[in-house]
């Protein structure tokens, strides 16, 4: 195992979900720290994510600072108008690559196609990635129909272990027709879900990781830097029966398609 700790091991890595700072919650580095960290480590780029304001403009200035890929997007909770057409479609001019459905706000706004047809428009004209956020499994799957129909083709669904979510194995063999499921580590620290990992590793198996994505969702102050969380988790994943070339599918390949193709 010793040669899964060297800095070499994140190699043109994705993490695709990064909190970082300013926010309104401590973080543990900025946008710019961030990318210096994933730099040194010969990552190809890192997602950051706010849940109250967009990281589109952001990522530029920390991009340009770090000459490092950062990528930015919208979380459509109440700070920012809920499910509001305008900031998708700002946040896109912005170059903003990803639109999460509401998180932190996902119990007060519903789901329907009226008020979700003009987003998901920008999202498929834009060649953007719709995430899924906190939406439980029957808005997702209600999320997935409409988008279809609107022609979205990048699809991720965040987290679908994690209790704010709480998909099933069924449910996410399901969601894995249409979308790619992105599995948090996050979910495993003890101030989080608590999850073991083991149920992770049994999800990527079950699903394959043809469909699967990796990411930290680290940047909290309680925890470690996001390589950190990422090295953590290649590790656990190894332990439990999860091949290399599988995370190096899971961690390049398959966020590649998503955010640089």
């Amino acid at each position: 195992m010793e040669n899964l700790k060297n800095k070499d091991l994140l190699e043109g890595f994705i993490d695709t979900h990064v909190h970082t700072a300013p926010d309104i919650k401590p973080r543990v580095l900025n946008d710019i720290e961030a990318a210096y960290e994933s730099k040194q480590h010969k990552m190809q780029a890192i997602v950051i994510k706010s849940h109250v304001e967009s990281t589109a403009g952001r990522a530029k200035i920390a991009e340009k600072i770090s000459e490092f890929k950062v990528i930015g997007g919208v979380c459509l909770n109440s700070s920012v108008g809920g499910l509001n057409p305008d900031t998708v479609k700002v946040t896109a001019e912005l170059g903003g690559k990803i639109v999460w459905f509401p998180t932190i706000s996902a119990s007060q706004i519903s789901i329907t196609y009226e008020n979700t047809e003009s987003i998901l428009n920008i999202i498929a004209k834009k060649e953007l990635v719709l995430a899924t956020g906190h939406l439980k499994p029957e808005d997702i799957f209600s999320l997935l129909d409409y988008a279809k129909s609107l022609k979205v083709k990048k699809i991720i669904i965040n987290h679908p272990l994690t209790g704010v979510v709480g998909a099933t194995i069924d449910e996410q063999k399901e969601m894995s027709r249409y979308a790619y499921l992105e599995h948090c580590f996050v979910a495993c620290m003890e101030k989080h879900d608590n999850l073991d990992p083991n149920v992770i590793a049994d999800a990527i198996k079950e699903i394959g990781p043809e469909r699967c994505i990796m990411a930290t969702d680290f940047g909290q102050a309680h925890n470690p830097v996001p390589v950190e969380g990422m090295k953590m988790f290649i590790n656990s994943m190894i332990e439990y029966g999860i091949k290399k070339n599988c995370i190096n599918k899971m961690c390049i390949q398959n966020p590649s398609k998503l955010f640089l193709d």
